[in-house]
């Protein structure tokens, strides 16, 4: 009986998990629809490579306000930050829906995208602090199992209000005559996220509590920037996390890439739209009891095999990209992606939250989050720059434009393998 109260999540742990039920309903709706809204919007024969170089800008964007972000919080006001970021991803993904009704206007596609990259900058801003907070809700015996259910939970509910969306688009565009509504269907899909998400992140801005933090300054501001400063310094000590970074610099980048370009790249290879949305539905059910499996695992297994495990097959996953020309081999890669897309952003998270200080989370997942979204740069773009010179509707039996993506993961996976023969710093929980 003590084992199963011991095995029940705590209500800041839920309230944490629900967090990720609140945003991953956004990441559902930026993957599968977003990039064919702008389509809508304004029509282009390379979508794969217009949306992959705007999501490069959202990556840069990202890249210098993390740090910043990650270190202010370390000071005692990590959730009122957090909440403000989410709200600027909340409303401006609700704004997303204004676009249908001036869709006569070719300034729509242009407006369209500087409001995706606000909302998209809202919601990794939020992340960095969410991410944060995962030392102060839990404890370090049951962080991989937290950690993992939260993208497991957040990748099966999105689907719920997805569903709606899904709903909505087909009625839009395979029902007869009912073309027109093939805009508002987009619209009713962005509204619908929003009010999922702010609904959603209410039960952590009520039950989260900050435990670690550093005495906050006079100055908090210029404070940062002086501590964003030495926080390389640290790593100089803690030489495991360092290279643990850099491996996953280079794997999360191929993870970030098919996320991101999924639809778009689908669309560029004559897929049918509709289908390929009901595939990456078909993803969310496949992740969610694989990221459960990952997370029973790590209380048996060391996270750092499972890492191994999850890595290697996104490098094999990697390689079956650079050959899909099929519809059959484009389920062949959902489910695959499903089988370790929770794993292997559960086990990162909470295997670098083991590796560093609890007072300096958000300083040290500033830098982290710098790693993640800077490789999106490197994949987005190589992917987005080769799809210009060699278009994967042009391509016969191999498409050039992806061959950027084992390679990356080859090389995560082999700097994973280093880290993990580097002993881990004693002092990391200081």
């Amino acid at each position: 009986m003590e084992k199963v109260k011991q095995a029940r999540f705590t209500k800041k742990e839920k309230s944490w998990i629900l967090y990720d039920v609140a945003n991953s309903a956004y990441v559902m709706l930026a993957t599968a629809l977003l990039s064919l809204y702008f389509k809508y919007l304004s029509p282009s024969d390379n979508l794969s490579s217009v949306w992959g170089f705007t999501n490069v800008i959202v990556t840069v964007i990202a890249v210098f306000l993390c740090p910043i972000l990650g270190t202010y919080a370390d000071f005692s006001k990590k959730k009122a930050v957090f909440m403000s970021f989410a709200l600027i991803g909340i409303i401006s993904c609700g704004a997303l829906s204004l676009f249908s009704f001036i869709s006569k206007f070719t300034i729509a596609g242009i407006l369209f995208l500087i409001m995706y990259i606000i909302t998209e900058v809202g919601f990794a801003s939020a992340n960095v602090f969410y991410d944060s907070m995962l030392n102060d809700i839990t404890t370090d015996e049951n962080m991989h199992r937290v950690s993992a259910n939260g993208f497991a939970w957040g990748y099966i509910c999105s689907c719920i209000p997805f569903a709606f969306c899904l709903i909505a688009y087909v009625l839009g565009t395979m029902v007869p005559g009912l073309e027109w509504f093939e805009g508002y269907a987009f619209s009713i899909g962005c509204l619908i996220t929003a009010v999922w998400w702010l609904f959603f992140t209410l039960p952590l801005l009520k039950n989260y509590e900050q435990k670690n933090f550093m005495p906050r300054p006079e100055k908090p501001i210029r404070e940062t920037f002086k501590r964003l400063g030495s926080i390389f310094a640290e790593f100089k000590k803690n030489k495991k996390a360092l290279v643990f970074l850099v491996a996953f610099f280079f794997y999360i980048d191929g993870v970030h890439t098919i996320i991101k370009m999924a639809t778009a790249l689908g669309t560029d290879l004559g897929f049918d739209q509709v289908k390929l949305v009901i595939m990456l539905f078909a993803t969310q059910f496949v992740a969610f009891p694989c990221a459960l499996i990952f997370g029973k695992l790590a209380s048996k297994v060391p996270c750092e095999k499972l890492l191994l495990v999850a890595i290697s097959a996104y490098t094999a996953i990697g390689v079956f990209t650079v050959f899909l020309r099929q519809e059959w081999q484009c389920w062949i890669l959902v489910i695959s992606v499903g089988m370790f897309q929770g794993g292997v952003q559960a086990m990162s998270r909470s295997y670098f939250t083991k590796l560093i200080p609890a007072n300096k989370t958000g300083e040290f997942f500033g830098i982290y989050d710098i790693f993640g979204k800077s490789a999106a740069i490197l994949g987005l773009g190589l992917t987005s720059l080769l799809g210009l010179f060699y278009p994967l509707s042009e391509a016969t039996w191999i498409n050039i434009n992806l061959i950027p993506l084992p390679i990356l993961f080859a090389i995560g996976l082999v700097l994973f393998i280093v880290s993990m023969k580097i002993p881990a710093n004693t002092d990391n929980k200081e």
